[in-house]
């Protein structure tokens, strides 16, 4: 079987849906299926393509197996509506015309959150005439209303009838959460093609180091120090003013120190906010590249997940929870009671905290950092929830309802 699959993320991006789409494809070709992405230049989520890489109209080359075509794009940070969409939907017209040129197909996926991509794998499909299959990672366009990006208009309206076509017209939805199901069984989306299959971590790469990083800890000065670390994409879905808030109520503790790391649209706002108000206690640490990840999550003492609070994103499982749990760290979680919050309560791998009141985050931080057996106890239930969320486990499970909708 050859496996057509778009994504315009993929590594070495460190995102979640370059992470996914990587480790699935990994999984399928050691199971002797053949695998083709069709992804752009890396350049999330500052849009500036990485050192090394060009942005060429294609390039091809193999990664673990994978046959990895990168085509040509409008490259833009990961900021602005009306620039994302020319980036997005540059990915679909140019990876439309290159996968014309992919040989004996069997199965196209496209990937959300945004469904240009997916517009482009339903057209190859139906020309191929093979199976389309829907990655579900996000409800695209409403998220993009629910981070104030853009207010209902016509436009959302023209988007959301042909986000439902597609729904419509796959032959598989793969949702990565359980509530995206029933929102579409609500929408006329039959569910026997709907199928859940979560994020998870690979369980080879992210595991506990026994002691913190000794050269990033002499770097930032969190030698002997409490860290709370935000890992991840700063962007407006992320509300991470209100950690900064939280941080400024509790300078007085030397002891505790706030770590921002990773990039996003939302990163240069913040760091000016530190940077005016004089917080010591918060650095922030430039995004790192994926075999480094290991080594930034030792400097943590517990993981801090922070969602603005939208009902959307009750719907939302952060990704970074399971390298979290992986590295055995307590999770603090700062989103919409919903799923993910579900899964800390259900593991005891840590604490759910409102998303929007700074001053409960800043007594959580004291009370965590302050007592040491609750940290030890959560940090073992964490790493024993993480066998659950194998990622070999979650690829082949996606790989089985493939296999399915090709036979």
């Amino acid at each position: 079987m050859h496996i057509l699959f778009l994504t315009d993320n993929f590594p070495p991006e460190g995102n979640a849906p370059a992470t996914r789409t990587f480790e699935h494809a990994r999984e399928w070709v050691d199971k002797g299926y053949k695998v083709t992405v069709i992804t752009c230049a890396p350049n999330f989520p500052e849009g500036k393509v990485f050192e090394g890489y060009k942005n060429r109209w294609l390039s091809k080359c193999k990664i673990d197996g994978i046959n990895v075509w990168r085509v040509k794009t409008y490259v833009t940070a990961n900021e602005a509506f009306l620039k994302r969409t020319i980036d997005f939907v540059s990915f679909m017209l140019s990876s439309l015309f290159f996968g014309l040129f992919t040989l004996k197909v069997d199965v196209v996926i496209g990937t959300s959150p945004q469904f240009f991509t997916v517009i482009s794998a339903w057209t190859l499909a139906k020309l191929k005439r093979v199976p389309f299959v829907f990655e579900l990672r996000d409800i695209w366009p409403a998220s993009i209303t629910a981070v104030g990006a853009m207010r209902g208009s016509w436009i959302i309206n023209i988007l959301e009838k042909l986000e439902l076509f597609l729904y419509r017209q796959a032959d598989l939805i793969v949702s990565v959460t359980h509530s995206f199901k029933p929102e579409l069984q609500n929408r006329g989306v039959s569910a026997d093609k709907i199928k859940v299959v979560l994020n998870g971590v690979d369980l080879e790469r992210y595991n506990p180091l026994l002691e913190k990083d000794e050269s990033l800890a002499n770097k930032y000065g969190l030698n002997n120090k409490f860290v709370i670390g935000y890992i991840g994409t700063h962007g407006l879905a992320h509300a991470l003013e209100n950690v900064i808030e939280a941080a400024e109520l509790i300078t007085k503790e030397d002891n505790i120190r706030i770590i921002f790391v990773g990039g996003g649209a939302d990163r240069a706002r913040l760091e000016k906010i530190v940077r005016e108000r004089g917080l010591e206690n918060i650095v922030m640490i430039p995004r790192q590249p994926k075999d480094q990840m290991r080594q930034v999550w030792s400097l943590c003492d517990i993981s801090l997940v922070h969602l603005k609070d939208s009902p959307l994103f009750k719907t939302v499982i952060p990704s970074k929870i399971f390298e979290s749990m992986a590295m055995g760290l307590p999770i603090l979680m700062a989103v919409p009671i919903g799923e993910a919050t579900d899964i800390i309560e259900e593991y005891k791998a840590g604490i759910n905290v409102s998303p929007s009141c700074p001053k409960e985050l800043s007594e959580k931080f004291l009370a965590l950092a302050k007592d040491k057996e609750l940290v030890r106890a959560l940090s073992y239930q964490s790493l024993n929830a993480a066998r659950n969320f194998d990622r070999k486990k979650m690829a082949l499970e996606m790989l089985k309802h493939i296999e399915e909708v090709v036979s």
